[in-house]
């Protein structure tokens, strides 16, 4: 099931400072890193202001979401969470690897798709 987060700025952000000098970043961004390596996280990055947050994750249920980033190093210094909700994807325009590598190679080198097609 996916969930949008929104989380914003918590009482440790410095506002003075961007996000790769704040306090404790190198420890944020590896936590971070690896909830994209473990596809927990599917899209995210901060709003142009800066001090929100939207993310894209991946989970069983709101509780697990909430657990997942209670271990982040920044959770309730730096990055508190404003909202979890529940995202039904109905339109999905990101590409399979299989079309990638057709438009990579051309219209005219179909690859074999098998039973499943």
């Amino acid at each position: 099931m996916f969930f949008v987060v929104n989380r914003r700025s918590g009482p440790e952000w410095d506002p003075s400072l961007p996000l790769e000098e704040q306090s404790g970043w190198p420890e944020h961004a590896a936590f971070m890193d690896g909830l994209v390596d473990a596809g927990f996280i599917v899209l995210g990055g901060p709003l142009a202001d800066e001090h929100r947050v939207v993310l894209v994750v991946e989970a069983e249920s709101e509780d697990a979401v909430r657990a997942t980033f209670a271990r982040d190093p920044w959770s309730e210094t730096h990055r508190r969470i404003d909202s979890i909700d529940p995202w039904t994807i109905r339109l999905d325009g990101r590409p399979t690897w299989l079309g990638y590598l057709e438009r990579l190679l051309g219209s005219d080198n179909q690859l074999d798709r098998g039973a499943d097609g």
